[in-house]
C-alpha cells in the first residue's frame, strides 16, 4: 500500500513539473511574440530549452516505467514458478470472475 502512495505521489509531482514547465514555456512564447530583436530571440531559447527539458523528463519518466513493468513481470515470473497452483487458481477465479462480468445483461 506504501508502494502506490509512493508511486502516486511521484506521479502527481511529475505531472506538476511537466505542467510548470509547458506553462512556463508558453508564457516566454507569448512575451516573445510581442517582444522583438535579441531580447525576443532569448525568450524563445528559454522556451526551447524548457520544452527540451521537459522531453527529457519525459523519456527519463519513460525509461523508469518500463523498468518498474520489467520488474513486475519478472516478481510474477517468479512467483508464477515457485507457486504454480496457486497461480492457476487465482487465474481461474479471475477468469470466472472476468466471464461472470461479461455475461451480465
Amino acid at each position: 500500500m506504501a508502494t502506490r502512495k509512493k508511486a502516486e505521489s511521484i506521479e502527481d509531482d511529475f505531472m506538476e513539473e511537466v505542467k510548470k514547465s509547458l506553462d512556463d514555456a508558453e508564457r516566454l512564447m507569448r512575451e516573445a511574440a510581442e517582444t522583438t530583436g535579441d531580447k525576443a530571440t532569448e525568450m524563445r531559447e528559454a522556451a526551447m530549452r524548457s520544452l527540451r527539458q521537459t522531453r527529457e523528463r519525459l523519456h527519463d519518466t519513460q525509461e523508469a516505467i518500463v523498468e518498474k513493468g520489467r520488474e513486475a513481470a519478472k516478481a510474477t515470473d517468479h512467483y508464477v514458478h515457485d507457486n504454480p497452483w496457486q497461480a492457476i487458481g487465482v487465474a481461474g477465479i479471475v477468469g470466472l470472475l472476468f466471464g461472470m462480468l461479461v455475461s451480465r445483461k
